[in-house]
């Protein structure tokens, strides 16, 4: 059965809206995250990688931290990684004042990182903050790992250590993750980061996943929650291979952050297509391919 830490289950690393000005447009992050917590999923991931926070001012993001949490009372974590260490303090406290139940915070990321500098770093960062916190590995973007040692200390160091999100693609990696902090922590939460690792990390005792089709489609993770509880392996099976299709999401385009918002711009109409990153907007072939998949009716 699922680990059931505080921070089980089914997240979802919203999108940030944007208006035709390209700035961020709350009224439709508000309908956004009712439109999340209505599917009834576990966790909202405010200014992860598919929220852009890379490409917003520390004001603008002190601005969303400010306005999402009084959205709505579902559980909200705030991701307030920086290059700046008292950016991210800074982000922390005011997550916490105004009511997130955890921050996230990456590795430091341009310059690679050995594993002692890894060790400091969070080290540094338990010591700092005042409140639940989670790891994101991405080394991907960051070029470090944090290797299940690396977490398994920090995890016996700092009971605030909530979790981790493991963003790599390779189950064996998040597996080694879970059995080496289960070895220390009962609580710690597990979270992969590719959508279709849901279920597989389950199995081998994670803590849930936080999917970027969960923009799109929360509902289907939320009935393989459900269907894992009761132990309905038919229908985690038939779920299996319905992600597995809807992965066809992230090989559309050439940024996946604008394919994700163009799905929800089509299927749903309350926010535009519209993200910082240059170059990613669809073309009309590319449209009509997310309509098929995703079953829009422009």
């Amino acid at each position: 059965m699922i680990r059931e830490t505080s921070f089980y289950g089914v997240w979802c690393p919203s999108i940030t809206p944007m208006n035709n000005e390209g700035k961020p447009d709350l009224s439709a992050l508000s309908q956004h995250i009712a439109r999340l917590a209505e599917a009834k999923i576990d966790v909202v991931l405010l200014m992860g990688s598919i929220g852009e926070f890379a490409s917003f001012s520390l004001e603008e993001r002190l601005l969303l931290i400010r306005e999402a949490r009084g959205m709505s009372p579902i559980t909200m974590v705030a991701n307030v990684s920086s290059t700046c260490f008292n950016d991210i303090l800074w982000m922390a406290d005011e997550a916490w004042r105004t009511g997130y139940d955890a921050v996230m915070v990456l590795p430091p990321y341009y310059y690679a990182q050995t594993q002692n500098q890894l060790l400091s770093y969070f080290r540094a960062l338990g010591k700092a903050i005042s409140g639940k916190w989670f790891a994101y590995n991405f080394p991907a973007r960051t070029g470090c790992d944090l290797t299940p040692e690396l977490v398994a200390t920090l995890a016996a160091e700092f009971p605030d250590f909530a979790g981790i999100k493991d963003t790599v693609d390779c189950q064996s990696h998040t597996r080694n993750l879970i059995q080496a902090t289960a070895q220390v922590r009962e609580d710690f939460a597990v979270l992969c980061g590719y959508d279709e690792y849901f279920i597989p990390n389950l199995l081998v005792g994670g803590a849930g996943v936080i999917s970027g089709l969960n923009n799109v489609m929360p509902e289907l993770f939320v009935q393989a929650r459900e269907a894992w509880r009761q132990e309905d392996l038919p229908t985690l099976h038939a779920i299996q291979q319905e992600i597995g299709k809807f992965m066809a999401i992230y090989a559309i385009g050439d940024d996946f952050v604008t394919t994700i918002k163009t799905v929800v711009s089509r299927k749903f109409g309350y926010c535009t297509p519209i993200s910082r990153n240059f170059g990613g907007t669809l073309d009309e072939a590319q449209c009509q391919l997310i309509d098929q998949v995703f079953g829009i009716c422009p």
